[in-house]
């Protein structure tokens, strides 16, 4: 079993940064793989990126956002840059064994979610 808690989320001007934080309980987190995905209010669930082995991410994020990774502490994290009026959602990270994936449904474990909001 791997628990996920998320963290980091807040109300930020257009422009501006936050980083969020997804801590892992389990002793083999480093063999998983950690996506990223935020789902703003009526619409579905969104993939923003993954970390394991190497590093995808969403379009809509590429060059603004930056995933990294602290195994030591079970923990990755979400660094995002330049936030932009689109970008306001509730951000989850899901985990899996294995490479990462895009498609949210191949993830087995998810954490709770933050808030992020942008106000411009």
């Amino acid at each position: 079993q791997v628990q996920l808690v998320e963290s980091g989320g807040g109300l930020v001007q257009a422009g501006g940064s936050l980083r969020l934080s997804c801590a892992a309980s389990g002793r083999t987190f480093s063999s998983y793989s950690v996506g990223w995905f935020r789902q703003a209010p009526g619409k579905e669930r969104e993939f923003v990126g993954w970390s394991g082995g190497s590093i995808s991410y969403a379009d809509s994020v590429k060059g603004r956002f930056t995933i990294s990774r602290d195994n030591a502490k079970n923990t990755v994290y979400l660094q995002m840059n330049s936030l932009k009026p689109e970008d306001p959602a509730v951000y989850y990270c899901a985990a899996r064994r294995g490479v990462g994936v895009r498609q949210g449904s191949q993830y087995t474990y998810w954490g709770q979610g933050t808030q992020v909001t942008v106000s411009s």
